[in-house]
């Protein structure tokens, strides 16, 4: 939304950048303007910038010389080049040199707003695919994404699993993504190419369970005119899920057990047994342990099953994933609903990391799903969110923060909280102003020395 981008206008003509300038802020734009192309650089290296305007022929350095700064910037900012010396070589120079479009003067006012309007909109789509892409990319394991401690260790556990051949019990917290890590187990197994089928032992009437897990023969049953495969028949080569296995009746277990051990199956008002192949997959939400102490589960299939156990941390145990998986489910909602939302705002995004999410993943996507569609802001402010989010106890107020330069390990007494040690963030935020001193202010030389993008340093400064 214009409300918040932010444009830098480089002009050396002071009438002419006036104008432009009231013309981009009554459109409501922010806007940042100066006279030369040294003024520029330093704008591009200290701000974050969302369209760069600037005339071709400047004192000193031209224009074009700010190409390669803008180009930098992560993420790059749109490049609009204006000149009163416009020719076709030009425009083609401009545009070889990275612009992405170019304007002669004199310029008509509605034409260069228009243009402005068309850069930073696709700039947005330029980025949000990116974004998108990037995501995917870099930090998802066969559909599951995850960056935290937790996650890369049960990516490392997935793999190996994979590659054996015996049941595997995969539990954890309702919504925790329990039937996407038995996919990827799946899809990481020798059995990748052979059949993965999956069915919910909760949502199967009792009766009609055990035909469904091993098929029928023709008139075993009122109903049943004709001979059916089962499950197990279906997936013979391949890999069967039996998602909710905590509901599955206690005969039937007694039947899913012999199947485990040696591979036969019996299908109901048959005489014969069939020899299948099938790896099985057990997910549940519930404490089999105590199903097994209460009489409700077979203690011998719960030992079958747990030959090889799956634990999927709850969302609350991920830390930093809560962010990355909110900004993947706002970039997949902009791009089915044709969006724009450009992120959540600092006190929404605290908001969410400091919720336990008892719903975890699943709760997380609605909440941020809910949010975008009654969003009417560039950003999704707090008051967006589900009023369970914001009705969580407050996180420790941030602690005043000095520009003295004294190691930051000389401090900590002078700002220990009452337990006798400081919080994380305000270690965090006194690094980063005493790396910001050093610096003499420069952004760009900090965030090389703190290891983070230009972006991630102003929204830690906020």
């Amino acid at each position: 939304m214009a409300q918040t981008d932010h444009v830098l206008l480089v002009e050396d003509d002071s009438g002419l950048r006036e104008l432009l300038q009231e013309e981009l802020e009554a459109e409501g734009y922010r806007v940042s303007a100066c006279g030369d192309a040294e003024a520029g650089l330093l704008a591009l290296e200290n701000q974050q910038i969302d369209l760069l305007v600037s005339d071709l022929r400047l004192p000193g350095k031209n224009g074009l010389s700010l190409l390669p700064a803008a180009r930098k910037a992560d993420p790059p900012p749109a490049v609009l080049i204006i000149t009163a010396f416009g020719s076709v070589q030009q425009a083609v120079e401009s545009l070889k040199a990275g612009a992405d479009d170019f304007l002669t003067k004199p310029l008509e006012m509605d034409h260069f707003l228009l243009t402005v309007t068309r850069l930073l909109e696709n700039r947005r789509l330029r980025n949000e695919v990116r974004h998108y892409r990037s995501l995917l990319a870099v930090r998802q394991f066969n559909g599951i994404l995850g960056q935290s401690p937790a996650m890369l260790q049960l990516f490392d556990q997935i793999r190996q699993i994979a590659l054996a051949d015996g049941p595997v019990l995969v539990q954890g917290e309702s919504g925790t993504g329990k039937e996407l890590v038995a996919r990827a187990l799946h899809e990481q197994s020798p059995r990748k190419d052979k059949p993965y089928m999956m069915v919910n032992c909760g949502g199967i009437p009792s009766e009609l369970m055990e035909s469904e897990f091993f098929g029928h023969a023709a008139g075993a049953f009122t109903g049943a005119r004709s001979q059916r495969a089962g499950l197990f028949q279906q997936a013979d080569g391949g890999t069967l899920l039996l998602d909710e296995l905590g509901e599955m009746p206690l005969a039937l277990q007694a039947k899913l057990l012999r199947a485990l051990q040696d591979g036969r199956i019996r299908p109901v008002g048959s005489d014969h047994e069939i020899q299948v192949d099938v790896r099985v997959l057990a997910a549940t939400n519930r404490n089999l342990t105590q199903a097994v102490s209460e009489g409700s589960f077979r203690e011998d299939l719960f030992y079958r099953l747990e030959t090889f156990g799956l634990q999927v941390p709850p969302l609350r145990a991920r830390g930093e994933d809560v962010q990355l998986l909110a900004e993947f489910f706002l970039t997949r909602f902009n791009t089915r609903q044709q969006r724009a939302i450009k992120g959540f705002s600092d006190e929404a995004l605290k908001a969410l990391l400091s919720y336990s999410f008892p719903g975890n993943v699943r709760e997380l996507q609605n909440a941020v799903e809910r949010s975008a569609t009654f969003c009417d802001s560039p950003l999704i402010e707090a008051r967006h969110l589900p009023q369970r989010i914001l009705e969580q106890p407050a996180a420790p107020a941030d602690l005043t923060v000095d520009d003295s330069t004294a190691p930051v390990h000389t401090q900590l007494s002078a700002e220990a909280n009452p337990e006798g040690m400081p919080s994380l963030e305000s270690v965090q935020r006194r690094y980063i102003h005493q790396v910001l001193k050093a610096t003499q202010g420069n952004k760009r030389k900090a965030a090389d020395i703190l290891g983070i993008t230009r972006r991630t340093l102003y929204r830690w400064l906020t």
